[in-house]
């Protein structure tokens, strides 16, 4: 790894403000090229399948009707039915589910599922929102999309801000019209048909992947460091199994800031901390820290978990002092950012790569409604195991062969496979 003080006389310019749907089509391109797809299948790959917006109108606890925006895309089908998260927050836009979608359909491909790519979103704060007003807003955008949904057709997941909850409300509302259907939504309450393990698997899923690379650079896990920048759903589990395997994680964020302790933070009593609604900053043992402050600190494993966009030239790259970015969350390198830390020879582990585990186990949970049989957690954590390491292994080997980073493989590998696909069922 070259010192942090390592400048890139190719990047002299401030960098431009990029979408991640600009760094989804970068990606795309950039394995495109070297796979020599045809012009045809670019065209075809490059653009959804579909995109639907809806107009949702909610009767607020104050009497008032405001009225939300809905999306969802479905990228690519050619593999199988789409499947992708429903993500609730203010800045969400078509723009964005449409790259999201686009990901999905290079995830689900790379993990070798029988899955296409689709993702939804809803411009709202839910943190603004009662119980009562996001159930009648889920309801209603469930009703609104319901043509396009189905267990063979496209099939919803948690994502950002929402959750087994917000699934839930989502099997009932299409059942009521449909009759009976688990397999409409994965990360369902288990006790409505969702998998064992499925709410942690993204996070034991980054771990499963860490431990692979690490004994690829002959590095012991116990010996290593972690920074996880976001403590939600993903960035929790991760910290939690990183802290079983003996890592000493230095420090985590949340969205109103986060915690450092270079002696290592008690990660069960900090979970327990966030779990009493409190936030990540206010957790006593350790000194507070800025998001960006924490994306700068020296450690073994820098981890992403929380949004898109966020290790970026002009803001960080050249000063990261970590051995190796995990990404956890969804785009968070931008391009040019990417590509300095392959000039400084600090490797990235993927996002279609290091958080597919979520995916993977969504994969178990429709098959496990469809067969109306329930799988043990022994069972499903031996089966993600194994899912992840042999992308890992396809992936680290093409890299190899091919002399490109792991991401450049593993965009290869994924859009290979669904361009196979396209070409047999012709059009």
């Amino acid at each position: 790894m070259k010192p942090a003080h390592f400048q890139s006389m190719k990047y002299p310019m401030p960098e431009k403000k990029i979408t991640n749907f600009q760094t989804i089509v970068i990606q795309f391109e950039n394995a495109a090229e070297r796979l020599k797809l045809e012009p045809y299948l670019r065209k075809i790959l490059r653009i959804p399948f579909r995109e639907v917006s809806v107009q949702l109108p909610v009767v607020m606890d104050d009497g008032r009707i405001e009225v939300f925006t809905g999306y969802r895309v479905q990228h690519n089908g050619a593999r199988g039915p789409y499947k992708g998260g429903l993500r609730y927050h203010p800045d969400v836009d078509l723009d964005e589910v449409r790259g999201l979608a686009i990901l999905m359909t290079w995830k689900t491909a790379l993990m070798n599922l029988p899955f296409g790519g689709g993702k939804g979103g809803i411009q709202c704060d839910p943190h603004k929102m009662s119980p009562r007003e996001l159930e009648q807003l889920t309801r209603k955008f469930t009703a609104r999309i319901g043509l396009v949904l189905g267990p063979y057709r496209d099939i919803l997941a948690p994502d950002l801000n929402t959750d087994e909850q917000v699934m839930a409300w989502i099997f009932d509302e299409y059942s009521s019209r449909h009759g009976y259907t688990p397999s409409i939504v994965t990360g369902k309450p288990v006790s409505l048909g969702g998998s064992i393990g499925r709410k942690e698997a993204t996070g034991r899923g980054i771990v499963y992947i860490i431990q692979e690379v690490l004994k690829d650079l002959e590095i012991d896990i116990k010996t290593t460091t972690a920074v996880i920048q976001g403590f939600g759903n993903v960035g929790s589990h991760t910290a939690q199994f990183l802290y079983e395997e003996g890592v000493k994680i230095l420090a985590v964020s949340g969205r109103e800031g986060g915690i450092y302790n270079p002696s290592g933070l008690n990660i069960p009593d900090l979970i327990r901390h966030v779990q009493n609604r409190r936030s990540v900053a206010t957790y006593p043992y350790g000194d507070p820290i800025t998001n960006k402050e924490l994306l700068k600190l020296e450690c073994d494993l820098l981890i992403p978990a929380a949004v898109g966009g966020v290790i970026t030239k002009e803001d960080n790259v050249l000063d990261l002092k970590a051995r190796i970015v995990v990404e956890a969350a969804n785009c968070p390198t931008t391009p040019i950012a990417d590509k300095i830390l392959q000039e400084r020879e600090i490797p990235v582990i993927p996002d279609i790569l290091a958080n597919a585990g979520g995916v993977v186990v969504s994969y178990f949970e429709w098959v496990q409604n469809l067969q109306q049989f329930r799988w043990d957690l022994d069972h499903i954590n031996r089966e993600l195991q194994a899912h992840l390491i042999k992308a890992y292994r396809e992936v680290r080997s093409l890299a190899e062969r091919e002399r490109v980073t792991l991401r450049t493989a593993a965009h290869m590998i994924a859009i290979g496979r669904v361009a196979e696909a396209e070409r047999i069922r012709g059009h």
